[in-house]
């Protein structure tokens, strides 16, 4: 019997391809939460481990990294041991070491375990988006990548809410508990669903099994050594050290090693060569800054409302869920206008918003109600949704099928770089912000200024009240310095959230270099 491909018409699933989205979402959505899930724990991690904020941020930069490793290898994966065999064995890697996660004693063994966590799921959203672009049918593709963006966009958007209400009321143990039977379900419809495109088979027969050692070892190389870089670059003073200059210089030079090598490699590991389609670099390119303003502000804010505005984890999850209903609002009516409108305006759009909910952010004081919060939330769950499917649908828009699976891997892979990035520059930025404006603040309190002696002989009067005069001014002065890196530490937040928005900005220019998608092009219809 002729195979699909040989008789001109695309391969197209035994079963409704509703019950296979079912099956793949699951999963992804599982793998993607606890990018996120996470975030309002980290100071009951830190302290429960014994460990210092910074230290605490490696449960969520390790998972990405060794996300990014195995994300550009899944074509590769998925060729060579079949793709419904590799989907399922990293769902039931992810399940193991979500167990492993909750029962971490320590630390070092907790970023041990996310490690593991990362590499097992790093292959699922890529897997999960070439599956929905080959299960549907062309014109159908757009409400699909919608499907696949309620996981990627919405499950980061949630996971603070469902991680702050496991923390207050369980352990944030929990947080990893919880995928157990949820592994477990998407491990059996996995099985019963899912089977494998006829190409897969004649890919693996064409390259004979060949493995790029090179390759593979030329891009653990860099990104272990960047995330090394970005996890430790801030506790170490950046370039000051000489340890991390080294590193830098590492990372780049195995990363042009890797692009070249990929480029010249008769089978690569990462076939890079799809980067010539305009559309799809573009797109590469503009979620990589998707991924920064993603993971930064789900990571920010959540430390903003606990460390300076004493919410708890459920209260702080509480504030960021309106993220999630802008979300899934805007991936039901975009997921409707692909095809219709312009993918170029609805990018555009999604970019200003993100723009001026980020610019909004940057407003920030410590006199806001709940509400300072939620609307600009809202409206970056609108935006970001609103560039992610649109983004996503003209990425593969001109790509044969049997580059989906390839595509998927590098485009994810950029947005979780981006994301890994974001957390690392913006967290040093606040660090560093807070002392740069204290040092700045400091310079206004003086017995000089009558502002400042007023407002220290008001606050002596009043604690005059319990306490004798001179503890009472010690206290006084006490409660000032407390104010004075309190504000100083907001006006390092409130740089973070301008410099995202100055970053969403830089990318409407780039939404020119995309073609006039509308009607035409359409998801793996060329072969």
């Amino acid at each position: 019997m002729a195979s699909p491909a040989a008789s001109g018409q695309p391969w197209q699933p035994s079963v409704n391809p509703w019950l296979i989205a079912a099956s793949v979402m699951l999963a992804t959505f599982m793998e993607v939460l606890d990018t996120s899930v996470a975030n309002v724990a980290l100071p009951y991690m830190a302290g429960n481990l014994s460990a210092t904020l910074s230290e605490s941020t490696w449960v969520l930069t390790s998972y990405l990294v060794s996300n990014a490793i195995v994300l550009p290898m899944t074509g590769w994966l998925s060729t060579n041991f079949g793709r419904k065999r590799f989907l399922m064995t990293c769902v039931a890697g992810f399940t193991l070491a979500s167990a492993a996660c909750g029962a971490a004693p320590t630390m070092a063994l907790l970023v041990v375990s996310r490690i593991l966590q990362g590499a097992a799921g790093g292959a699922l959203q890529p897997m999960s988006q070439a599956i929905l672009m080959e299960s549907f049918p062309p014109h159908k593709r757009g409400m699909a990548m919608a499907i696949f963006g309620m996981g990627v966009v919405v499950a980061p958007i949630v996971g603070p809410l469902l991680g702050g209400w496991i923390t207050d009321n369980m352990s944030w143990r929990w947080i990893f508990f919880i995928n157990l039977p949820i592994g477990i379900a998407a491990l059996l419809m996995c099985q019963a669903f899912l089977e494998d495109p006829p190409y897969l088979k004649e890919a693996k027969a064409k390259r004979g099994g060949s493995i790029d050692y090179v390759g593979f070892a030329f891009m653990v190389l860099w990104l272990a050594t960047l995330q090394i870089l970005l996890d430790k670059g801030q506790e170490d003073d950046w370039f000051a050290a000489v340890w991390i200059r080294w590193f830098a210089g590492i990372s780049l030079t195995s990363m042009i090693a890797f692009v070249l090598w990929e480029l010249r490699a008769k089978y690569p590991l990462v076939d890079l060569r799809v980067l010539k389609d305009r559309d799809f670099a573009a797109c590469t390119g503009m979620i990589g800054v998707v991924g920064v303003v993603l993971y930064s502000a789900i990571t920010l804010l959540p430390l903003f409302l606990q460390n300076l505005m004493g919410y708890s984890a459920f209260a702080s999850g509480l504030a960021l869920s309106p993220r999630g209903v802008g979300a899934v609002i805007a991936m039901i009516l975009v997921g409707r206008l692909i095809g219709k409108v312009d993918t170029r305006v609805l990018i555009g759009l999604g970019f200003l918003l993100m723009a001026y909910s980020s610019y909004r952010f940057a407003e920030i004081n410590l006199d806001i109600s709940i509400s300072a919060i939620v609307w600009p939330g809202f409206i970056l769950g609108l935006a970001i949704a609103m560039v992610f499917v649109p983004l996503t649908t003209q990425a593969m828009s001109n790509l044969p099928n049997e580059q989906i699976g390839n595509a998927a891997g590098i485009f994810n892979l950029m947005r979780n770089i981006g994301g890994s990035i974001g957390i690392s520059a913006l967290i040093a930025v606040v660090d560093r912000g807070a002392q740069a404006h204290q040092d700045l603040l400091s310079g206004h309190i003086h017995l000089g200024n009558p502002r400042y002696l007023a407002y220290l002989q008001s606050l002596t009067a009043s604690l005059s009240r319990s306490f004798d005069p001179v503890t009472a001014k010690l206290k006084a002065l006490g409660l000032t310095y407390d104010l004075l890196v309190q504000q100083a530490t907001l006006l390092a937040y409130m740089d973070s959230f301008r410099i995202l928005a100055y970053l969403c900005l830089l990318c409407m220019p780039a939404v020119l270099l995309l073609r006039r998608a509308g009607k035409a092009a359409t998801p793996g219809m060329m072969h």
